[in-house]
């Protein structure tokens, strides 16, 4: 039975897997309102182009004809009167994780390997809203590996094998750092470097590997399906269900073959529910899912956390000539173009490292927390290229792709409560990330395998505890009480993953305080001699409300700035942003309401506030052309959005809601 399905790159997705529409056939075999499966698949998406000149040109793209899928169809649910009000068919499973990155693919792991090994199964499936695994996964990526060879010696065959195609064979690109550079850039194109010496150990790679994190997350997902974890790759988690006593009881994914007029199409298919006894998120930095359970729940307020900051990261992947190859070499660096002065409080640095096969992963992540609106993270990103010490690896190169997201940089200040009635929080959903590090993944694989160690226990303790798993009785019982697996959350706390990001706890705000040159030395102080024991917290800035400041409220009015001009691109170093965006491999259906919705109580926020007093920030910091204002009126360019996320956080008043669009539509990430 084929469970993990691979679409084609940017095609038009909408299709489930086989063995969803294999237990459909038994589940509905006696309702009428089914019609027999057909074919999607064959047929390509309009040819009609988007009708906003900044729009990508929709008739690029095609599906194969022999790419056939098939699903269960619903579309019969149109000939109603109202088929978005008919009830939605559902599939109960002991575990349903919502995010196919590596803390959900780590969990679905450890919990069949549990499974096999302690004779107890539970039914788990991972719900990913990209085309195919790995599709909207970016990272820049050093990666720590003692989180992924946990996991794998795990396995019954100890992990050897895994471990040895993972990190040893040709095909992964896997790249051993060899070198470690860190330097300080200037405007006046020199640069400094700090001895390794004086930098903190969590910056020191020895150990780590150069990887592709959506080509790892490919081969979890590989892995998952092998040991019977079903994934539906290409379907997106539209809304949280609530049991009864108002615990979590699973997701529907989105509808698809709506119009833009909200009316049905032909292809019209309802959405279904995924029913868990358990439901794991962990959809990465700002899910829509996981910020809707952090609010219903006030889970930041149950922890004390402080409000979560976050950092938009830009990156590029260049091929270069073998003769400029350092295999193995790493370089971060700050000063140029963020910081003009050691009391520049702007927060974010660069990367760059060189994997094989002669490629140069390349990026820049710019806090969001900066004050001036006029700054636009992208052509900072082009203009830090053009500074020597970085030209110098890419000239005579090629990029090969673009893609950009939003990661945590709150650390241990803001994390929430990690646990619910019905489920829990895993890697980014929760803001598991080193942001001193420059490190997230092997935190999420860590915190995928506590979280399966504590649901797993959990569901399997008692008597008579595998006659009410879904695996041995093919239903949840629906008299059984919203479970809160606290386990998980006491085990994270005793784990070194919170020893971490206790010891660089401060170190963001000290930045923030005292700008690149007090942020630097704090951060020494901590790494080499308090180790993070230092008895006090430094707090998070104030709003100008009195408030928390978030990082939409750390944006200044326009009128304090000077408008920035950035230099053309030249079409080779460096590039228009829609030229890079084809590099993305971005795709949405055209025809489909815009999944960026303007809140209702705010709606007046655009014109009056963002434009009139910021000078439309929007329109520069999203990294794929999505905003902009025509004839003083904002224009939503929906089919550009690569699915950063940034917009929801640095928007003037939060005005826009990040909801999903069409499952598979989005960027088509193959080596970031």
């Amino acid at each position: 039975m084929l469970r993990y399905v691979k679409v084609a790159k940017r095609s038009n997705i909408g299709s489930l897997s086989t063995s969803f529409s294999s237990y459909c056939d038994s589940q509905v075999a006696t309702t009428s309102r089914v019609s027999s499966p057909r074919v999607y698949g064959s047929t390509p998406p309009s040819s009609t182009a988007y009708n906003h000149p900044r729009c990508l040109v929709a008739h690029t793209t095609s599906v194969p004809g022999n790419l056939q899928v098939h699903r269960r169809s619903f579309s019969s649910l149109c000939d109603d009167d109202s088929p978005l009000n008919q009830p939605r068919e559902s599939m109960p499973y002991d575990v349903v994780i919502v995010g196919g990155g590596p803390a959900g693919l780590a969990a679905s792991i450890r919990l069949k390997q549990l499974s096999q090994q302690k004779g107890i199964d539970l039914s788990v499936c991972v719900l990913e809203k990209g085309s195919e695994i790995g599709a909207h996964v970016l990272s820049g990526n050093v990666f720590d590996p003692k989180a992924l060879k946990e996991l794998l010696s795990l396995n019954d065959d100890g992990g050897e094998n895994w471990t040895k195609d993972l990190l040893e064979s040709q095909d992964s690109h896997a790249t051993p750092v060899t070198e470690d550079a860190f330097l300080v850039l200037t405007e006046s194109g020199g640069s400094y470097q700090i001895p390794n010496v004086f930098l903190p150990s969590q910056l020191h790679n020895d150990g780590n590997y150069i990887i592709s994190l959506s080509k790892l997350t490919r081969y979890l997902g590989e892995m998952a399906e092998g040991l019977g974890v079903e994934i539906f790759a290409g379907f997106a988690a539209d809304e949280v269900l609530y049991n009864t006593d108002e615990g979590v009881r699973g997701v529907t994914t989105k509808d698809v073959g709506i119009g833009k007029d909200g009316e049905c199409k032909d292809t019209f298919e309802r959405g279904v529910e995924l029913l868990g006894r358990q439901t794991l998120f962990a959809e990465g930095a700002r899910g829509s899912c996981s910020e809707t359970i952090i609010s219903k729940f006030n889970l930041r307020e149950q922890s004390g956390a402080s409000v979560q900051h976050y950092g938009l990261g830009i990156k590029e992947v260049w091929e270069i000539p073998e003769e400029k190859f350092k295999k193995g070499f790493v370089q971060h660096t700050l000063g140029y173009p963020l910081q003009s002065s050691i009391m520049d409080k702007t927060y974010g640095g660069s990367f760059l490292y060189h994997q094989e096969p002669n490629l140069v992963l390349c990026g820049l992540v710019v806090g969001l927390d900066y004050e001036n609106p006029y700054i636009n993270p992208y052509q900072e990103f082009q203009r830090w290229k053009t500074h020597p010490a970085i030209k110098s690896h890419l000239e005579g190169g090629t990029c090969v792709q673009y893609g950009a997201r939003v990661l945590n940089e709150g650390g241990y200040h803001s994390l929430p409560k990690l646990t619910f009635p019905g489920g829990m929080l895993l890697g980014c959903s929760a803001g598991f990330l080193n942001a001193v590090k420059i490190k997230g993944s092997h935190c999420a694989i860590q915190s995928g395998i506590i979280a399966a160690e504590s649901v797993y226990d959990s569901l399997t303790s008692g008597e008579g505890a595998e006659e009410k798993t879904v695996a041995s009785k093919g239903e949840i019982d629906a008299s059984e009480p919203s479970l809160e697996v606290t386990k998980y959350a006491e085990s994270m706390e005793k784990s070194w993953v919170y020893d971490e990001l206790k010891e660089v706890r401060n170190c963001h705000e000290a930045f923030s305080k005292w700008g690149v040159g007090g942020g630097l030395i704090y951060t020494g102080i901590a790494a080499h001699i308090s180790k993070g024991k230092e008895p006090w917290t430094l707090p998070t800035p104030a709003g100008s409300d009195g408030g928390l400041k978030t990082d939409s409220k750390a944006t200044k009015p326009a009128k304090e700035f000077q408008p920035i001009k950035y230099p053309a691109p030249d079409g080779i170093l460096t590039f228009d942003l829609l030229t890079n965006l084809q590099r993305s491999g971005t795709y949405h259906e055209d025809d489909q309401p815009s999944h960026l919705r303007i809140k209702p109580d705010v709606a007046s926020v655009p014109e009056s506030i963002s434009l009139q007093v910021y000078a439309a920030p929007e329109s520069r910091f999203c990294p794929a052309g999505v905003y902009e204002y025509v004839d003083e009126k904002l224009v939503i360019n929906a089919q550009n959005c690569i699915h950063c996320k940034c917009c929801s956080i640095k928007m003037p008043h939060e005005y826009i809601n990040w909801t999903v669009p069409e499952g598979g539509g989005g960027p088509q990430y193959q080596v970031m």
